[in-house]
Order: structure tokens, then C-alpha cells, then sequence
């Protein structure tokens, strides 16, 4: 199961099924579950553990030390939960001890080539990450979320669940549950109606959560706008989600026809 000529540090945990490419490093601080294939020339270094079932292809480096100039070489962690695809030279770095102190990924999640996954970052269930999405440090991607090619986003923010970012987005603020998003200094453009249809939300959680979408996202009158989606939510669970969002949103929240000043 394990290429002779990989490197494998004395006090890896490496379940028995556990298949390892050639020219692939495995440090001493390295868990690896059952079922998990490992291709060749990997670098899983640091506290790191990758559960079950997992694929990590070739050039992949998980665990490394953070691109963080405070970073010290402190015992901080990567958390990779089970099932996830983990495509070529993707980058996922370990928390700092000024954030969590670990970068932690959930379950069944498609993360394509060339995607880095900064320090402190947490990620949902269910995710695609298309090729070369970037997740400065502190990110929270939620569940079900898709991230479109070379979608940048700033550290500290937040992805709603089944949001969908389009190719190159740039989100330097939090972007709310059930929300598409597209642009430099991205912009709201609606609710993901085809994705949420296709992952069967009834037509009227759908138009409840345009409802809230036009209070809260592109509306001017916030106090008001606010009042409204409160009593809005008291009718779905998907509503009451995307408010309890707005509000406890730190960054401020991606809106609709929201230019940057170096736009004019």
C-alpha cells in the first residue's frame, strides 16, 4: 500500500489500507485514515490529520506552516474530515496561534487544482472549490457552497451555505447564504434559484428567500428592512438562517450594485 519510495516519519499514524505514492513525505505529527490514497509527490506535514476515504492528488501540500509573519513554528493543526477530493497542487496551511489554531475541513468536499486554503480557515460540508479559488486566513466557508475558478476572498469573511461565487469573484465582505455573487469587489446578483431548485428547495422557501433578499441585500432603509425580515422569518427556517447571517456579520455584507470607490 505504501510506495517504497516514499518518506514516512517515525510516528505517522497511517491506517492499514492507507495507499502512498512514490516521492510522497508523510511527517511524524501525520494521521491518515482507513481508505484514504495518497498520490505521488505529496508533502503532508505538521499536526495534520485526513480522515477517511479521502484522494489527495499529485503536488498537493497540506499542513505546511502558515504564511503568517507572526507564525513561530507552534504546534497548530489542519483538521481534513472524510471523503474529500483534493485535486493537484492544492495548498492548505495550519492555523496560528492568534486564530483558532487550526484549519479545519468537514466532509465531502471537491477542492480542484491549484486551490489554497490559508491558516485558521474553516470549511464546511458538501463544498466545491473550483481550480484556483483562494481563501485568505480566517475564512468560514459553509455547507454546500461552490466557489468559482480564481474566486479570491479577503481574510475574516464569511461564505453563506449554498452560495455561489462566479469565476474571479473578489469578496471583500461576507456574502449570505442562498446568494450569487460575481465581480471584482464583488456584487450580489440574487438568490441561486437553479442551484436551490436542483437541490430541492420547495418554490416557496425559493420566493421567501428573495423576499429577504430584497429587504436586507438591496434595500436602503435598514432598520425597516430589518423589522420586515424578522417577521419573514418567523415563516422558514432558510429565512431565519440568512437573517441570523446579516446580523452577526462583523465584515458587513456583500450587496447588490455595491462599487468599490476605485470604481467612481
Amino acid at each position: 500500500m505504501i510506495d517504497p519510495r516514499a518518506v514516512i516519519e517515525p510516528g505517522a499514524q497511517i491506517a492499514e489500507d492507507v495507499h502512498i505514492g512514490p516521492f510522497t513525505t508523510i511527517g511524524a505529527d501525520v494521521r491518515i485514515g482507513r481508505g484514504t490514497r495518497i498520490g505521488p509527490h505529496v508533502v503532508v506535514s505538521g499536526h495534520t490529520s485526513i480522515g477517511e476515504d479521502c484522494q489527495v492528488f499529485q503536488f498537493a501540500s497540506i499542513g505546511e506552516a502558515p504564511q503568517d509573519t507572526g507564525y513561530k513554528g507552534e504546534p497548530t493543526r489542519v483538521v481534513i474530515g472524510d471523503r474529500n477530493v483534493i485535486r493537484e497542487f492544492v495548498t492548505i496551511h495550519r492555523g496560528t496561534p492568534k486564530g483558532t489554531g487550526e484549519t479545519r475541513i468537514g466532509n465531502d468536499n471537491l477542492i480542484m487544482a491549484y486551490v489554497h486554503i490559508a491558516h485558521d480557515c474553516e470549511v464546511g460540508n458538501h463544498t466545491i472549490f473550483s481550480n484556483a479559488a483562494s481563501l485568505a486566513g480566517h475564512v468560514k466557508v459553509e455547507d454546500r457552497a461552490i466557489l468559482g475558478g480564481f474566486t479570491l476572498v479577503h481574510q475574516f469573511c464569511r461564505i453563506g451555505t449554498h452560495a455561489f461565487t462566479s469565476m474571479g469573484a473578489a469578496l471583500n465582505r461576507d456574502l449570505t447564504p442562498y446568494t450569487l455573487a460575481s465581480g471584482n469587489y464583488a456584487r450580489a446578483i440574487g438568490i441561486n434559484k437553479l442551484g436551490l431548485k436542483r437541490r430541492g428547495f420547495s418554490p416557496e422557501t425559493v420566493r421567501a428567500l428573495h423576499q429577504v433578499f430584497k429587504l436586507l441585500v438591496r434595500g436602503r432603509d435598514r432598520g425597516a428592512a430589518m423589522a420586515a425580515a424578522e417577521e419573514l422569518a418567523k415563516q422558514s427556517p432558510e429565512v431565519a438562517r440568512f437573517v441570523e447571517f446579516v446580523k452577526s456579520s462583523q465584515r458587513g455584507i456583500v450587496r447588490s450594485g455595491r462599487r468599490h470607490p476605485s470604481e467612481g
